[in-house]
């Protein structure tokens, strides 16, 4: 099968966009979780979480447009400068996927998806309590995608809470053992399986 770009943009909607979200593989799936300055909370499920560096420790994820429908991650970002990154599970991956029905300002995700908060000192923004690998970040810039209008929102990691260990031999975290959990599309979703851990290769 060969799909050029005049295909591709015949292809009825539905179908397109299932295809093109899932051409680029299995991607992290993650609760991005945020408060308003009320004390409201939100809670949304996210597949474009990025590692953008590790010295300074910066994450990035894309947000569509604002203007589209109300984007209370968005909004709540803006408003009190920190978010939450958290990893999905087995045991709560249909709670999670729920997150992403549209619900109102002043419904919690966190309560119509059965799902517990959890907060730390010092830092405004909720956590998943049932989340193995979470992480709090202060929001550090924005990028304007201008063909689309989306936005990359760049957060710099301030805490890291791990309810396991996972951590490997060489310092980073052992998703399998985790059960982290990875999207494929708009909502299917899959569990990571390691292959092998190549050495570090030289010429």
């Amino acid at each position: 099968m060969h799909l050029n770009a005049q295909h591709i943009q015949a292809l009825p909607l539905g179908e397109r966009i299932h295809l093109i979200n899932s051409i680029t593989g299995i991607k992290p799936a993650n609760l991005i979780g945020t408060i308003d300055s009320q004390g409201q909370t939100n809670l949304a499920v996210f597949s474009s979480v990025v590692h953008l560096g590790s010295d300074p420790a910066l994450i990035g994820f894309v947000l569509r447009p604002p203007g589209e429908v109300p984007r209370h991650t968005y909004e709540n970002i803006q408003e009190v400068g920190c978010y939450t990154i958290n990893h999905i599970h087995p045991s709560f991956a249909q709670q999670a996927h729920l997150t992403s029905a549209k619900f109102a300002k002043q419904q919690s995700e966190f309560e119509h998806c059965d799902l517990d908060a959890e907060f730390i000192a010092d830092f405004k923004a909720p956590f998943v309590a049932a989340s193995n690998i979470k992480y709090g970040l202060a929001f550090a810039e924005e990028i304007l995608i201008a063909r689309n209008n989306t936005r990359l929102i760049i957060g710099e990691i301030q805490h890291i809470l791990l309810n396991t260990n996972p951590k490997t031999s060489d310092g980073g975290l052992d998703l399998e053992l985790s059960q982290s959990v990875g999207i494929s599309g708009l909502n299917s979703y899959y569990q990571f399986k390691r292959l092998d851990t190549f050495a570090q290769p030289k010429p």
